[in-house]
């Protein structure tokens, strides 16, 4: 538990404060927030094994997969096993993103065929033996016909039944849209993390995607904004993490600023949380995933908004 405090501006606007922000000297009454990243102990895992959660949004580009990434990373760093599906048929990227795309000799398909067996398709991480990833298919590869919700839970009831042992959390990385890739991929789950950025098109498609999830008996349903520019919504011209929270009305488990390693680490191969030293948004990542692992979520507080600009003729009252 941790304790921030407003800045001293009359007229404040709400936004995130980043838990490692130094605090104002001023004393006012403190502001509570959930859960903080706590490095001398491992989070409690809470809930029963394996956890299958599936990462989805609706609208393309927000940043599914790089969160998937990262956040399975985070938490194959905490300790915990994991395995990541990538259930994007047509346009997988998640290899690429952690730097395995040449590792990857059989997928899920060469499995329903009998060609391969399972810990066969399934591709250790180079760096963290404890996460695995499973792709779907290969790109420009046809699914046999029956493949969808069925066949995807008897996947996960198969890696449920491993010799090795049951993963701690099954991360499923949802294709973009709402068609049958999109069912296919959140039919297994039992838990979602709704990933949105501030901007009218993308909540317009968070919000039609949490009644699809909810109609589907998904209720544990969490969000995490993306690309979050403090600079713009000092200025009013993006909303604010709590504008988000009372459009969509979802728990908020992280909030990820905009960063310019984000993209480095994408061409890399080289998911943030490995950075060294650690990036913002790598930071905010890592934060995501401790609450992910102990069910909590957060608050935003608010911060001071940006002074408006006072003219000549403001003297004279203008």
């Amino acid at each position: 538990m941790i304790s921030l405090q407003p800045l001293t501006n009359p007229k404040p606007s709400l936004l995130y404060v980043h838990p490692f922000s130094p605090k104002p000297r001023t004393k006012f009454k403190p502001i509570s927030i959930h859960s903080l990243l706590q490095y001398n102990r491992k989070p409690q895992l809470a809930g029963e094994t394996p956890r299958v959660v599936v990462i989805t949004s609706g609208k393309g580009g927000v940043g599914k997969t790089t969160t998937t990434a990262n956040i399975g990373l985070s938490l194959a760093r905490l300790g915990f096993s994991v395995v990541a599906i990538d259930a994007d048929v047509g346009l997988r990227n998640l290899d690429l993103l952690l730097g395995l795309e040449n590792r990857v000799n059989y997928t899920v398909v060469e499995v329903l065929n009998g060609d391969c067996r399972l810990d066969q398709a399934l591709v250790r991480d180079k760096r963290w033996s404890n996460f695995e990833l499973l792709c779907i298919s290969k790109p420009r590869s046809k699914l046999p016909l029956g493949f969808g919700g069925k066949a995807l839970i008897w996947l996960v009831e198969a890696l449920k039944a491993r010799e090795e042992g049951v993963p701690d959390f099954i991360i499923i990385d949802c294709p973009a849209g709402i068609d049958a890739g999109f069912i296919t991929a959140i039919t297994p789950a039992n838990e979602a993390v709704l990933v949105t950025t501030p901007d009218i098109t993308s909540l317009r498609d968070a919000d039609r995607v949490t009644g699809l999830l909810e109609c589907d008996g998904i209720r544990d349903i969490k969000m995490i904004v993306n690309r979050v520019r403090t600079d713009m919504i000092k200025g009013e011209d993006m909303m604010s993490v709590l504008d988000v929270q009372e459009m969509l009305g979802l728990p908020l488990l992280g909030v990820i600023p905009e960063d310019t390693e984000v993209i480095r680490s994408t061409n890399r191969g080289y998911p943030l949380v490995l950075n060294k030293p650690p990036a913002l948004a790598g930071l905010a990542f890592e934060q995501a995933a401790w609450r992910l692992v102990e069910q909590d979520s957060m608050k935003a507080v608010m911060v001071e908004e940006e002074p408006k600009k006072r003219g000549f003729f403001s003297f004279f009252g203008g």
